[in-house]
């Protein structure tokens, strides 16, 4: 098995590439429209549920099925595949984005309205913060499910390490689907395990920012 990697180190290093860079560009655009979207939703909880509701009915769609509908308008490769994975990330990012954004302590909020602060500091500077493990237990779960559909892309010419799997199926080759799965396996483990950590770091340094803004709403009233 090793022989083979090393016989075929350029060819797997290049799916492998491909495959980074297809993730990569996926959460990029995934995260960005995300946080555009919960911005216009901060106003409103009713309108939240709807559009979480509305990406977890698209969620629940087969890759195949989606990439199918959207090929002719996109045409193949990339220029579908990203589409699709933004539009399946939407419902893992939006829900553990305002579930962390929502579930803030009001008093918090308050405390802040309290101190002259605008909706733009209250968002950046308190809610934000301390929404983060949510956030980014939101983006964890994104890259993982990115991860994986990625390689269905491969379906429609998108590259990446689902060509090493479909070649693999196709030729009943072992060494190319144990490989091409070791090496999605690592992508998926490697960021669970950073953003784990990451994770971990800011549910402690919440306690103490919620802490502090307590103190201070206490000291206010005082």
């Amino acid at each position: 098995m090793f022989e083979y990697f090393s016989k075929h180190f350029d060819m797997l290093m290049e799916a492998f590439l491909e495959h980074l860079g297809i993730v990569f560009s996926t959460l990029l655009i995934s995260i960005t429209l995300a946080a555009i979207i919960c911005w216009f939703l901060l106003k409103s909880e009713r309108a939240t549920n709807i559009v979480v509701n509305v990406f977890s009915e698209v969620y629940s769609i087969p890759s195949l099925a989606l990439f199918a509908l959207l090929i002719p308008l996109l045409g193949l490769g990339n220029k579908t595949a990203i589409p699709v994975l933004v539009l399946y990330n939407q419902y893992l990012l939006i829900r553990n984005f305002m579930t962390g954004m929502q579930n803030v302590d009001k008093s918090i909020l308050e405390a802040g309205t309290g101190m002259g602060m605008s909706k733009w500091q209250l968002v950046t500077r308190v809610q934000l913060p301390l929404a983060m493990p949510s956030i980014i237990a939101g983006i964890r779960l994104a890259i993982i499910s990115t991860t994986g559909i990625a390689t269905i892309a491969a379906t429609i010419n998108a590259g990446g390490l689902g060509k090493i799997l479909l070649s693999g199926l196709r030729t009943m080759n072992t060494y190319k689907i144990i490989w091409g799965t070791i090496l999605c396996v690592i992508i998926a483990l490697v960021a669970d395990t950073i953003l784990r950590l990451l994770e971990k770091k800011t549910k402690a340094y919440n306690t103490h920012l919620q802490t502090s803004w307590l103190l201070n709403k206490r000291c206010s009233f005082e």
